[in-house]
């Protein structure tokens, strides 16, 4: 599938590993941190190790930039502090996820977390992302005014309405 997207961001995703406090899991993950840029890592390399987190560099993600997203841009940064949403799959494999994807559109960010077993997560949006992004706005956004639509009454046209228990009489 080709990709309509404007402006393409590659960012690398770090991912950590927490010992679980339940019976039923042993570990639970969550997204850490974006790097600007793409380390020269296969997807989940081990990056650090202390007592009860692990780090690994999950690989890398592509955000995407459409220009009729731009509001959706505009308003996560003006939040003063700009998020990115990373999504998770699971995979039979020996860390059980993979990086699906990771956007800047907080719309899309939150309509990932309702259904399916995905893991989403929020990092903060680096500096760098966050200069490209507004530069991505300013170019591309075109400010759309509110139109209210008013209610219109209901009609059906070229019907009859017949009477219960009446019968037409030719």
């Amino acid at each position: 599938m080709t990709s309509t997207a404007l402006l393409r961001i590659c960012v690398g995703v770090l991912v950590e590993r927490h010992k679980a406090n339940s019976p039923w899991l042993d570990f639970v993950y969550r997204p850490a941190s974006v790097l600007t840029g793409v380390p020269a890592a296969e997807p989940w390399t081990l990056v650090s190790v202390m007592e009860n987190v692990t780090t690994f560099y999950a690989g890398e993600g592509v955000i995407e930039l459409y220009r009729t997203e731009t509001a959706s841009y505009r308003d996560n940064l003006a939040t003063g502090t700009p998020l990115l949403w990373v999504i998770l799959r699971p995979t039979n494999t020996t860390i059980g996820f993979e990086l699906l994807m990771v956007t800047a559109d907080p719309a899309e960010g939150e309509a990932l977390t309702g259904a399916g077993e995905d893991l989403v997560g929020t990092v903060p949006m680096p500096h760098s992302v966050q200069e490209a992004l507004a530069a991505f706005i300013a170019e591309h956004h075109v400010e759309q005014a509110f139109v209210k639509r008013q209610r219109q009454n209901s009609t059906i046209e070229g019907s009859s309405r017949r009477a219960i228990g009446r019968e037409d009489k030719g």
